[in-house]
């Protein structure tokens, strides 16, 4: 059987729902949540019902180790938080060189900071869900201990990895249990995670605490002092998640929300705020060469700027000054330039939405980074940690600059829409920088064309790369390539649906059904209730 041929053309409608509404890239991971709702959990619970699952039936993106954000409607207003961890307090140019490095490596501790996600879990089901976090994390436990099977895509990746951290391990011998634990994936598999369902149960007795100061921790510390870590139980001990106020850009009478920095939701923002004032007719190369054009003015800038908060030389209030971005619109022509921006790297990363029967809705993004991430695997326990300091700059003058105790730029951002003060639903598309780009073109496909969520997900998409060099998906207008040609961009046809992003939308219907779209591009799903 060809896990990877679908020659026929085929069509998803949005979803419709009256209770309750998960979307996810994993079937599994959405009946997860749609369990605990029946169970009586609210949104929140089933956001994290969700995630955890997605830690065992999609660990090429994300994982236990990992950072997360939120924003979510609850109890009647706007939520946020950044639960994304810090480097360890040793971190600085002088280790990375004593242990033979010029920059920031991909793989091994160097760049892993402390992870969030458990705590994360554990706080967004303490303060705003209705179950407890052994209810919540329970299908996860069973899909661990008893078994999923593994969809095409996950074993793509999967398979990807396994090849990467094989070339890998001869340099970076810390990552060898990543091989044991883990090892090679096939479309179809049955597999089991006994390790990952133990650490899951331990997170869900201890309410996490066993990840910061209990066991969990010692076993994190005792493997990094065994094979060259920085990390310490002070680094773990002192992880907080953050509560954020979202930052905002008025777009033609909606409200587009995202986490301020050290996210880079804030790019969409920007973007966003360039083109508010003007007027697309249809989705065509005209609308397409702006959206390029903004994308580009805002990444040279938040490349440039965005760090974490404590260490920003720029306030995110002037780079969201109207008067400010309508200066940047002013310098976009009809003609391609280059524009300054910093590295553009690859990630992987699952984004979910959430919503229930009281109003309550959840935009929640987690991941390890680079797929798997750092390939350290914590013996015995399954808990792969994340490697988010490769996006620390080494230029010393530079805000992101590498150093003990920071949060990195990070890529990973929720998105979520509300119109005269009440909300419109979720939406995030993940997948590295490509996610304020996909932020940008589902924002406006749902405003500018009042598109149904599955369409606004579904049309085809393009991904600033650097410089003059535009990616567009196979499924793309050529008229419309070949006229952005025209205008002066390097236009390639990339072949890899997965590059453009995975995205997930649900909106709130005037008449209160909930309208829920998923990613075609790779095994998106939603369940209702």
């Amino acid at each position: 059987m060809n896990h990877y041929s679908y020659p026929y053309l085929n069509r998803r409608f949005s979803v419709y729902a009256k209770n309750g509404m998960v979307a996810t890239t994993h079937p599994l991971a959405t009946d997860a949540g749609i369990e605990v709702m029946k169970q009586g959990g609210n949104a929140m619970d089933a956001a994290i019902a969700t995630a955890a699952t997605l830690t065992v039936v999609e660990p090429t993106s994300n994982g236990i180790g990992g950072d997360a954000f939120m924003i979510a409607w609850m109890n009647g207003r706007l939520h946020g938080m950044n639960a994304s961890g810090r480097s360890p307090g040793m971190l600085n140019m002088e280790a990375i060189k004593q242990k033979g490095f010029d920059e920031m490596p991909k793989f091994g501790w160097l760049p892993v900071n402390v992870p969030g996600v458990p705590k994360a879990w554990a706080s967004l089901v303490n303060d705003f869900g209705n179950l407890t976090l052994k209810e919540v994390l329970a299908p996860a436990i069973r899909a661990a201990r008893e078994g999923f099977a593994i969809t095409p895509v996950v074993a793509k990746y999967w398979q990807a990895a396994y090849q990467n951290y094989s070339r890998q391990v001869e340099q970076f011998e810390e990552i060898k249990p990543w091989l044991e634990v883990f090892g090679t994936a096939t479309a179809g598999e049955i597999k089991t995670l006994p390790h990952h369902a133990d650490t899951l149960e331990e997170i869900a007795e201890t309410d996490a605490k066993s990840v910061y100061e209990g066991g969990l921790a010692e076993r994190i510390i005792k493997y990094s002092d065994e094979t060259g870590g920085l990390l310490t139980h002070e680094d773990l001990r002192n992880f907080e998640v953050e509560y954020v106020d979202p930052i905002s850009m008025s777009y033609k009478g909606h409200e587009i929300h995202e986490i301020p920095p050290n996210g880079q939701g804030i790019t969409a923002l920007m973007a966003l705020g360039m083109l508010k004032n003007d007027t697309f007719g249809a989705l065509d190369e005209r609308t397409y060469h702006h959206q390029i054009e903004a994308i580009k003015q805002a990444f040279a800038d938040t490349t440039t700027y965005v760090a974490d908060p404590a260490h920003m030389k720029t306030k995110v209030s002037d780079l969201l000054d109207e008067k400010y971005l309508e200066q940047r619109r002013s310098e976009i022509t009809e003609q391609a330039e280059l524009r300054e921006h910093g590295d553009l790297p690859e990630g992987g990363t699952i984004y979910l939405a959430t919503a229930d029967k009281e109003g309550n809705m959840v935009s929640y993004i987690q991941s390890n980074y680079m797929g798997f991430g750092s390939g350290v695997v914590i013996p015995e326990t399954g808990l792969a940690l994340h490697n988010r300091g490769h996006n620390f700059s080494m230029d010393e003058t530079h805000a992101n600059y590498v150093g003990g105790g920071k949060k990195p730029f990070h890529t990973i951002i929720p998105g979520f829409i509300t119109k005269a003060g009440r909300p419109v639903g979720p939406f995030g598309v993940m997948g590295a920088f490509m996610q304020p780009q996909g932020h940008l073109q589902v924002a406006m496909n749902l405003i500018d064309y009042g598109m149904n969520p599955q369409s606004a997900l579904d049309a085809p998409r393009w991904q600033f790369k650097s410089g003059m060099d535009i990616d567009v998906e196979d499924r793309f207008d050529a008229d419309h390539a070949r006229a952005l040609a025209r205008r002066g961009h390097k236009i390639s046809v990339n072949l890899e649906p997965n590059s453009f992003g995975r995205g997930q939308v649900i909106i709130r219907g005037e008449d209160g059904a909930l309208i829920g779209g998923t990613e075609s591009r790779t095994d998106g799903s939603i369940s209702i209730y």
